[in-house]
């Protein structure tokens, strides 16, 4: 079963309903104990940062997410989902992230118009295998964000393994151990996106592997 956390904001119900049109055993969780024998965690996430950040820790399911990572039981963050694995955000300064991983939310730094709520190319990074994106091609996915993760520190750069355009290289996808990341909409995407999460669901099948 893939655990959908629902802490009451975001894009729940399409993520779930994607995953389950793959085949996957997706449901909604609302509460640590439900996400107990879950051998996967999707964490969606649509809006302000400070307000998914508060909702996640309210709900006690910010505890099932470093549970997941720590146990290395597969975890895929989306959107905002992703970015509450940094630090903190710019969005919302106050508010503290999860600190799993080191850097920081901005603002898209570009002459381009915000937020980028369009299709655009993800490029794998070259030299890079990741078992989420694939072959190591590049394919469309679709983007609706004005903030975007800054990695910093030595581990985590190298955990990026896609990236897009938008006045400027952005890191948009991230792998690490069975951890994942995507500031795109795989559940938006389209044959794209359903194949992402396939491969995701996969992932959920196999023995963990750590992070």
């Amino acid at each position: 079963m893939i655990a959908v956390l629902d802490y009451g904001i975001g894009n729940l119900r399409s993520a779930e309903k994607a995953l389950l049109r793959v085949g996957a055993d997706a449901r909604l969780v609302d509460s640590p104990e439900g996400a107990i024998d879950a051998s996967g965690v999707v964490l969606p996430g649509v809006g302000a940062f400070g307000a998914c950040a508060r909702a996640l820790r309210y709900s006690g399911l910010d505890e099932v997410v470093r549970l997941c990572i720590t146990d290395g039981r597969p975890f895929l963050g989306i959107c905002v989902g992703l970015q509450l694995l940094f630090e903190g955000s710019e969005e919302d300064p106050e508010i503290p992230g999860l600190g799993i991983l080191q850097g920081s939310v901005r603002a898209l730094r570009t002459t381009e118009r915000r937020p980028q709520m369009q299709w655009n190319l993800v490029r794998q990074v070259a030299g890079r295998s990741s078992r989420l994106l694939g072959d190591g091609g590049s394919r469309w996915y679709y983007f609706v964000h004005s903030y975007v993760p800054f990695p910093e520190g030595e581990e985590v750069p190298h955990s990026v393994v896609g990236t897009c355009d938008y006045g400027g290289e952005m890191a948009v996808a991230f792998e690490r151990g069975n951890m994942f990341g995507t500031q795109f909409h795989p559940e938006k995407s389209a044959s794209a996106g359903l194949q992402l999460l396939e491969r995701f669901a996969r992932i959920c099948t196999e023995e963990p592997s750590g992070s």
